[in-house]
């Protein structure tokens, strides 16, 4: 009988996919720290802003259910191998720009191309590591995706003084693009490939399901549509602050240095990165998904009301707050493992482009909503050719935050507990297609 693949090999294979995630998320929140020179580059106040930064998460939330039928039926490894290819591309067009037009095109270049890289690595995992992993797994894909935000504050910051905006941002393109081919070389999508026994289900081997089939046994199932809108409640108020509006009211309604307010703005994506891993594997631990899910939002939700009620607090809890409410947000990862408990076997790649697909436009939505609130809101104050906006503004904008992660409270609420199982019933699935 064949054994399992080695751990080491297990998670090198997989961590190279991972690692695109990483690029994709460093693309993400990138503009986060370059708010006023894309202001004055390209002359654009908060609204177009926002809409910009957006492009790259409409473009990537577009590509999830493309990306995971594809992933089902092509493979993960050759979706990500030509998606770093593509998004180095997307890099050096958005950093080499000349008009805003340019710009939106190679945000949402980037956006299409990394937007396939979670989904593949959710659906790698799948295959290369057993069932009762798979929360934790996806987990520390999570941690590596926001590792790559970390980089994208601070460090990135401070390259932006020393090189400018445009030179920091082709060193990533050719980063990106040298990742594709370590993809390509090392990657393969089941560990069968290697001569080892695989972790998947016999009926995502063989191919997986067609195309259609698995985006309509997904979409037809009614706990794929409560953990669609949960992950996206939960995830993109972070998403929202600390990628690209949190670093502009720290500067703008604190006085703080931009290099501190990305620290702290990535010690919320530290607690998220850390939140994925430990909230799955301590999900996969009690056996459970709705319980521990449910809290991690409520708590995430409490962080975003703390914020708003007490807006001057000293540095440290400031610290503390941002790195809590990341974290509580990190048990997002505990629902892709829920919806793949949820639905077919075959469609594990549909699924998490199904439900990923909500974190990215819900996030595109409010940062480009929160743009417009916080124009509504500017009395006219200007700093270098950029808008300033007050604390009130702010305040009005940053409402919906907590009111977002309040609504994916409710919508775990009305979901059934999965107990860390596959619920896929062969003989209902064909009992349902023949009444079909």
């Amino acid at each position: 009988m064949q054994r399992p693949p080695p751990a080491a090999l297990a998670w090198l294979t997989w961590g190279l996919v991972a690692a695109l995630f990483f690029a994709g998320f460093f693309q993400r929140v990138a503009p986060a720290v370059m708010v006023g020179e894309l202001m004055r580059e390209f002359s654009i106040a908060a609204a177009l802003l926002g809409t910009l930064s957006a492009t790259y998460f409409y473009a990537e939330a577009c590509m999830q259910v493309i990306s995971g039928m594809l992933a089902d039926a092509r493979g993960p490894r050759w979706l990500a191998a030509v998606a770093a290819v593509t998004g180095s591309g997307g890099i050096l067009l958005f950093a080499s720009a000349d008009s805003l037009g340019q710009a939106m095109l190679g945000r949402g270049l980037m956006g299409a191309s990394f937007g396939v890289a979670f989904v593949a690595a959710m659906k790698l995992a799948g295959h290369w590591f057993p069932a009762n992993r798979f929360a934790t797994v996806t987990g520390v894909s999570l941690l590596i995706g926001n590792i790559g935000g970390i980089l994208a504050g601070v460090p990135l910051a401070e390259a932006v003084a020393a090189i400018g905006w445009r030179a920091s941002l082709m060193a990533s393109a050719a980063v990106t693009l040298a990742l594709g081919g370590a993809i390509w070389l090392w990657v393969r999508d089941d560990p069968g490939e290697r001569g080892y026994a695989s972790h998947a289900h016999p009926h995502a081997l063989n191919g997986g399901m067609p195309l259609g089939a698995s985006l309509k046994s997904v979409v037809s199932r009614r706990e794929t549509w409560l953990l669609f809108f949960a992950a996206g409640l939960l995830a993109a108020p972070v998403l929202t602050f600390a990628g690209l509006w949190g670093v502009p009211y720290l500067t703008q309604v604190h006085g703080m240095a931009r290099s501190q307010a990305a620290s702290l703005t990535a010690a919320m994506f530290l607690g998220y990165a850390l939140g994925g891993p430990l909230l799955g594997a301590l999900s996969d631990r009690i056996g459970l998904r709705r319980l521990p899910y449910a809290c991690a939002a409520a708590a995430s939700a409490g962080g975003w009301a703390a914020l708003l009620a007490v807006p001057e607090m000293p540095l440290p809890a400031r610290y503390a707050l941002f790195a809590f409410t990341g974290f509580a947000a990190g048990g997002i990862i505990i629902g892709f493992a829920f919806a793949r408990e949820a639905n077919h076997p075959g469609a594990g790649g549909t699924v998490g482009g199904v439900v990923n697909t909500s974190v990215l436009a819900l996030t595109a939505i409010l940062q480009s909503a929160l743009g417009w609130l916080l124009d509504r809101g500017w009395h006219g104050g200007m700093a270098e050719g950029a808008r300033i906006y007050d604390a009130g503004a702010y305040r009005s904008a940053f409402l919906w935050l907590a009111l977002s992660a309040c609504g994916a409270v409710l919508c775990l609420a009305l979901t059934r507990e999965t107990h860390c199982r596959l619920r896929f019933d062969p003989a209902a699935e064909t009992a349902d297609g023949a009444k079909a």
